[in-house]
């Protein structure tokens, strides 16, 4: 038998579907970027100079779950898992959630308020030094997480309506409707305010999440009985390609019932952004940015990459397989327009995980369709 070609086989049959999802390669670059102008005198210009590398930069901790095994936690907490809302009893502070639930039980269901903390304390750290290269790749990885926590869907067990037949709701609620609506969504915000305690403000924002799950779901639920099959989804030409998706009238259905739930969580995570990076730069003790206002820093990318270059490098071979993979799907999946558009447009760095990632959910929608099988068949042959 060939070799088994171990990682990529792991990441093929065995990540969970958990690890797929994020407000998205649209969302996570606007969200970052909306947020420099959140900030005051002082800050603003540096940021401002290298507001390229913080929206492209936002999507890093995505790709990189296929290459480091403990990033998908720090994505989400699955909070219900523990009991219901106010969760007063929850231990807050890491050490005390710890000792109540073990560390593994921890990481199991997510860690992502944590994780925020962690993170902020070493951009804290990066500002002292006055480490620019720190400061920026800290502030875009920390922006992705922050607004992570403020998808309600990040908040549960049930993260893709698994549990109540609501498959793709996590996609449809973080994806199609900010792709669908957000160029209309008010992004004129307040300034940045200070945070004295960063552990308090992230739990604050996962139980506002929580506390808006119930909406999401009812709604949907609701509106699903009210739309036959055949016009809750629809069928749109992307790049030349009839894909199928949520339909325009059922996105817009369930965006205006939700009542700007989607637009106020995403103000939310670009006001909560910009204020995390502004209380970390108070915390530090104010260095001064503007010697470095309109210096546009370099970051060597290919040392910054290095993991990620290391998994292509190993795991290239792959790539027509599931490229052959996901062209059975012949635009069925609702998912199929987003994931076309993505892999047209892909860098060669995000190409791999975009595949995989799309992988993940068309296999649900074509376990019954004869090709798919097929190309299903020769990737196993290959792999061993």
């Amino acid at each position: 038998m060939k070799k088994k070609f171990a990682l990529g086989i792991l990441v093929f049959f065995s990540i969970s579907l958990r690890e797929a999802f994020s407000w998205g390669f649209w969302a996570h670059p606007r969200i970052n970027r909306m947020a420099v102008f959140c900030l005051p005198e002082g800050m603003f210009a540096f940021y401002k100079a290298n507001i390229e590398f913080l929206s492209r930069h936002a999507v890093k901790p995505d790709e990189r779950r296929y290459a480091v095994d403990f990033e998908a936690p720090r994505h989400y907490i699955d909070l219900d898992h523990y009991g219901k809302l106010p969760f007063s009893d929850f231990p807050k502070k890491w050490d005390d959630a710890v000792k109540k639930y073990t560390e593994d039980t921890l990481v199991a269901y997510g860690i992502v308020p944590w994780h925020v903390q962690k993170e902020y304390y070493r951009l804290v750290k990066a500002f002292k030094n006055k480490d620019l290269e720190n400061i920026l790749k800290i502030s875009a990885e920390l922006g992705h997480y922050i607004a992570d926590a403020h998808v309600p869907l990040h908040t549960s067990e049930n993260y893709n309506g698994q549990m109540t037949g609501q498959k793709g709701i996590h996609g449809f609620w973080e994806s199609r409707l900010p792709e669908l609506f957000g160029e209309n969504y008010d992004y004129f915000l307040g300034q940045a305010y200070y945070t004295k305690n960063p552990l308090d403000e992230i739990w604050k924002v996962v139980i506002e999440s929580h506390s808006a799950l119930d909406s999401v779901f009812k709604f949907e639920k609701e509106l699903t009985k009210q739309f036959p099959e055949d016009v809750k989804y629809g069928y749109e030409n992307r790049n030349n390609v009839l894909v199928r998706s949520y339909s325009q009238s059922f996105s817009k259905a369930y965006h205006e019932k939700l009542s700007g739930q989607v637009e106020r969580r995403l103000r939310m995570s670009i006001l909560r952004v910009a204020s995390f990076w502004y209380s970390a730069w108070v915390d530090a003790g104010q260095p001064n940015l503007d010697e470095f206002a309109n210096q546009k820093i370099e970051i060597n990318e290919e040392r910054f990459d290095k993991l990620l270059k290391n998994f292509i490098d190993r795991e290239a071979h792959l790539i027509p397989i599931l490229e052959q993979f996901w062209g059975c799907c012949q635009g069925d999946a609702p998912n199929y327009a987003f994931y076309l558009d993505r892999i047209q447009k892909a860098s060669i760095w995000e190409k791999p995980y975009i595949l995989i990632e799309s992988l993940l959910f068309t296999e649900t929608y074509h376990k019954n369709n004869q090709n798919h099988k097929q190309a299903q068949r020769s990737c196993k042959n290959h792999l061993h």
